[in-house]
């Protein structure tokens, strides 16, 4: 059997063993830091001190009571870190820049730095989590009682001292260490490595701890399946009727705002992180070491219920089955799995504390009052705070351990947890205001924070002193003033709902509405716009300075007088030396520019807080001549300098744009001039040659001479030729113009293609016959309907036979056609074995005017022919070109898309 004391010692050494690990921790962090304690490893399970002894102990007890509803507290949490890249991420990407050292500091810096809702959050914080502590302290006094029993022996030392001086001494031990370890550093921001160590440490006693008990439960009782048979023998089964009801989804949403508002997961996971990286990690890694905490609790609760006597206490479920079993040394270990749980949690949750009472009450006192002296070392501000967060780690115990003391009666652990939960999920509306809307102020926010406080405080909090003042009791039953309505489980008539469901609903309903109704109809300040766009927007102006310093009549000496008060003096000279380095100037003659004075707010926000370091810094550069609201009128003219200056610029780049479309255009206008006057300098040529003819022989004709009848009929012959040619050739430029610029009708109709071909080969019959030409036909797919024109489609046909008839000298030509449906279109080939077209003018070919080498020579044609005929198939949708045909010469290939048959 276990004592007492062999216990309390077995704790003791244990603690000694976290400091020891917290030393070393700290150490090898200021020396490496690049060392493992900046892991992701390291990071995951310090954020696992969501773990408490309610989930160690009480999570088993929630189970044997309530059946699944242990599970909503691990979903919460799973819930948030599974989405980490739209919560979590915002956050500590907010707290790097922006030095933010808690809760209170993020609210109170983006809504306009201000000090009464830093307090607020503060006192709100510090009251809502006493019931936390008070269930660790009864959680680590009801586990050293369980593991004693009621023998002497047992109960060794501690005969005599009831379960309140345990808790006292248990309180007592955990402020010292605290205390010893967790106020070493001044600098809130400067991440506490040896206790993140520790913690990690607790992390995989208490996991290793409740796995080992689950394990040695599953093989004592025959396995999963022998476990659940032997409850159902004993009439036992696990109450699901409850799942998914109101307060089934109200503690799964209470423990989503618990996961980022309580204060130690807000130290844990946002200020404590040193790389946003590692969130990827813990993303995955947190959710799978809840997993792990959470996959023994219910074999556990079940088989305590059907093997423990009537009366056992379930929350001591994980020690009592080993002491029960005579295995004591499982016993002990699971012992000191709940006090890690405990410990971590109360060592980590006094810090975050101590460090917002100090920053946000302490400090901004000190500066109101002016009370501090400076020391001769510079330390004045310094000692101050650690004091404060001394005083501060006892105090918020204190409330600890008399919440305990006047609740001690409560049976159950989890209830006690709720409370608080309830208590600090008021943050959690006004800490998405605070990254997601920017229209939020800083009126809305407050009076949301302190209404919903007010209703936690009595339809939650006040009814767990029922049992301590029958005067209590008495306003609960009744309501104030006999109001029935108003009674803290009846609000506004709202009955027959379970207590934590109905306080949860009118404190967070009222919360939400009166911060979005306030923001409605309220209107941020100017330095509540300069934050709330920092934080919003954090991802898009990430480097963003802030500026909300104007230069003033304070000196470098000054600002160094400050940093130094706050600091310390070695660290304040190393700042003021680096900055000094990376200007190339001496320190002394360093000028305090507005960026390096945001730059000193926000190291001196890393330790005093965002609020107690502008109202610190606002009163040494402002002085007397610029005030705040001037200086944020300042602010205003620059912002709105910028961005005119930033229009003029898109305006600027506008106008180039248009500029260079306008030069696009012109060079455009040049070419077409150039082609026009390309065309008519052919046309001209074209027109001159027939008009001098004519022009000749009408000259000779008018000239009286001896001209025979013979002489006079061949010129006038030649004037009626040449006249043709002119009027074919004016005829064909019209025509081209005219396709070309769309202004002729043309309507394409169903037509038969190979009907046109046919009848453009019986046009050309008797030209075929006269030069000699033998005609091959290949391959004929029949009639073929397409789009077009018969007339126009014949018309090139006949144009493509006429030039292959004039362009064709050899001895015995030939000309094959060929007409056949492939892939969806006509395609009609007519090639023949003349000379061809040479490859440097296949690519003039389709011009106008271009006739080629050959064409040159013959001048009966104007050049015009291909050109149109090209335009015409291009209407009928088709195309024409030059392809390699079976004869030596040109190949012309028409291709028309035919109509599907019907």
């Amino acid at each position: 059997m276990l004592s007492a004391d062999f216990v309390i010692a077995t704790a003791i050494a244990y603690v000694c063993l976290l400091f020891v690990l917290a030393y070393f921790g700290d150490r090898r962090a200021r020396e490496n830091k690049n060392s493992w304690l900046n892991s992701p490893a390291v990071y995951t399970l310090s954020i696992s001190v969501y773990c408490t002894s309610w989930t160690f102990y009480g999570a088993v007890g929630n189970a044997a009571r309530s059946g699944l509803e242990f599970m909503t507290i691990y979903l919460g949490p799973t819930l948030v870190f599974v989405g980490w890249y739209f919560l979590l991420r915002r956050l500590v990407r907010i707290s790097h820049l922006h030095r933010i050292t808690s809760l209170a500091d993020l609210l109170s810096s983006r809504f306009g730095k201000s000090s009464r809702l830093g307090v607020l959050v503060t006192c709100i914080a510090v009251v809502g989590i006493a019931p936390y502590i008070a269930l660790q302290l009864k959680a680590v006094t009801s586990s050293i009682q369980a593991v004693a029993g009621s023998s002497e022996f047992g109960q060794g030392s501690l005969k005599g001292i009831d379960d309140v001086g345990l808790a006292f001494g248990v309180a007592a031990g955990m402020a010292l260490f605290t205390i010893l370890f967790g106020t070493r550093h001044v600098d809130a921001k400067e991440q506490h490595h040896g206790v993140v160590a520790a913690i990690a440490f607790e992390a995989v006693v208490k996991l290793t701890a409740l796995v080992a008990v689950g394990v040695f439960v599953v093989y004592i009782g025959g396995g999963f399946e022998g476990i659940f048979r032997l409850a159902a023998e004993r009439g036992l089964a696990v109450d699901t009727a409850t799942s998914f009801d109101s307060r089934w989804l109200t503690t799964m949403g209470l423990s989503i705002a618990a996961i980022v508002c309580l204060p130690r997961q807000f130290q844990v996971t946002v200020v404590e992180n040193s790389n946003e990286n590692h969130l990827r990690v813990a993303g995955w890694a947190f959710p799978a070491y809840m997993m792990a905490m959470s996959i023994f609790i219910l074999p556990i609760a079940v088989y305590g219920l059907a093997v423990m006597p009537d009366g056992s206490n379930p929350d001591m479920f994980a020690l009592t089955l080993p002491l029960a079993a005579g295995q004591n040394g499982l016993a002990l270990f699971a012992f000191i799995g709940g006090f890690s749980s405990a410990t971590s949690m109360i060592i980590l949750e006094s810090i975050a504390l101590s460090i917002m009472v100090s920053n946000h009450i302490i400090m901004p006192l000190v500066l109101k009052l002016s009370a501090i002296r400076q020391n001769s070392d510079g330390q004045g501000v310094t000692r101050v705070l650690l004091i404060a967060r001394r005083v501060s780690i006892v105090l918020i115990l204190s409330l600890g351990f008399f919440y305990f003391f006047f609740t001690r009666d409560s049976d159950a652990l989890a209830p006690i947890g709720l409370i608080s939960f309830t208590a600090i999920a008021q943050f959690f509306p006004a800490l998405l205001a605070a990254i997601f809307w920017r229209d939020a102020s800083l009126k809305a926010v407050t009076a949301a924070i302190a209404i919903g406080f007010v209703f936690w405080a009595w339809c939650c909090f006040l009814p767990s002193f029922d049992s301590v003042s029958p005067a209590v009791s008495a306003l609960l039953d009744a309501g104030p003033w006999g109001i029935s309505w108003l009674r803290p489980e009846a609000m506004f008539g709202l009955q027959n709902w379970d207590p934590l469901a109905h306080a949860a609903f009118w404190s967070l309903s009222i919360n939400v509405l009166v911060l979005v109704i306030g923001s409605l109809i309220t209107s941020p300040s100017a330095l509540e716009r300069i934050q709330a766009t920092a934080f919003v927007d954090v991802f898009r102006h990430s480097g963003l300075p802030q500026r909300v310093f104007a230069p003033g009549s304070a000196t470098a000496n000054d600002l160094f007088f400050v940093a130094e008060r706050v600091l310390g003096e070695r660290r304040a000279a190393a700042l003021f030396e680096m900055v000094a380095r990376e200007r190339g100037v001496d320190p002394v003659m360093m000028d305090p520019t507005p960026e390096f004075v945001a730059h000193l707010e926000r190291e001196l926000a890393g330790s005093i807080g965002a609020a107690s370091a502008h109202v610190m810094l606002s009163k040494v550069v402002a002085g007397a001549d610029v005030s705040l609201e001037e200086m944020m009128q300042m602010a205003d003219e620059t912002q709105q300098a910028k961005e005119y200056s930033q229009r003029l610029e898109k305006t600027s780049q506008e106008l180039r744009l248009t500029a260079q479309k306008l030069e696009d255009a012109n060079m455009q206008l040049r070419e077409l001039d150039s082609q026009k006057d390309e065309f008519l300098s052919q046309v001209s040529h074209e027109v001159r040659t027939p008009m001098t003819s004519i022009r000749s022989f009408s000259e000779i004709l008018l000239e009286p001479g001896d001209l025979n009848d013979v002489q006079r009929h061949r010129f006038v012959t030649t004037i009626h030729q040449e006249s043709l040619r002119l009027t074919k050739l004016l005829d064909e430029i019209l025509d081209l113009s005219a396709l070309e610029r769309g202004e002729r009708a043309w309507e394409n109709v169903p037509v038969d293609a190979d009907a046109a071909l046919n009848r453009a080969l019986t046009v050309c019959d008797a030209l075929l016959r006269q030069k000699g030409f033998a005609v091959e036909f290949g391959e004929r797919s029949g009639p073929a309907m397409v789009e077009g024109d018969a007339d126009r489609l014949c018309q090139v046909f006949i144009n493509l036979i006429a030039n292959a008839v004039k362009y064709n000298d050899a001895d015995q030509p030939r000309l094959r056609v060929t007409a056949i449906v492939w892939s969806g279109h006509f395609v009609v080939d007519i090639s023949d074995n003349g000379p061809g077209i040479p490859k440097d003018e296949r690519t003039l070919i389709f011009e106008k005017f271009a006739r080629g080498l050959r064409g040159s020579v013959d001048q009966t044609g104007a050049g015009l022919g291909l050109a149109i005929s090209r335009q015409i198939v291009t209407r009928m949708n088709g195309t024409l070109e030059l392809a390699q045909g079976s004869l030596p010469g040109a190949c012309f290939r028409l291709r028309l898309p035919v109509l599907p048959k019907k």
